[in-house]
């Protein structure tokens, strides 16, 4: 599995959440409103989720596996840091 595609949105106003992230997998499948997100411990990714009809969200797209998902957060982290430093259009 290859992500060939990053695209970075960073979210300007106040809060956790720092940006919006998409992502395409082997420039065949793409991933939409990844978050990243600041928490005590630094910035992590959270995968899309829906709200369950208890409350809870629950993720709609997720790797299956703890190291796809350090894959994903590694070259997603590396892309919002680099968009840190060129200019762009902000979201709010």
């Amino acid at each position: 599995m290859q992500i060939t595609d990053v695209r970075v949105r960073r979210i300007t106003k106040e809060g956790k959440m720092k940006a919006i992230v998409s992502i395409t997998i082997d420039n065949e499948f793409a991933v939409h409103d990844i978050k990243v997100i600041e928490g005590e411990k630094g910035l992590f990714i959270a995968m899309p989720s829906k709200k369950a009809a208890d409350g809870e969200y629950r993720d709609i797209a997720h790797p299956i596996n703890s190291e796809t998902r350090e894959a994903i957060q590694q070259i997603i982290l590396e892309s919002y840091n680099k968009a840190l430093t060129e200019p762009q259009e902000d979201m709010e």
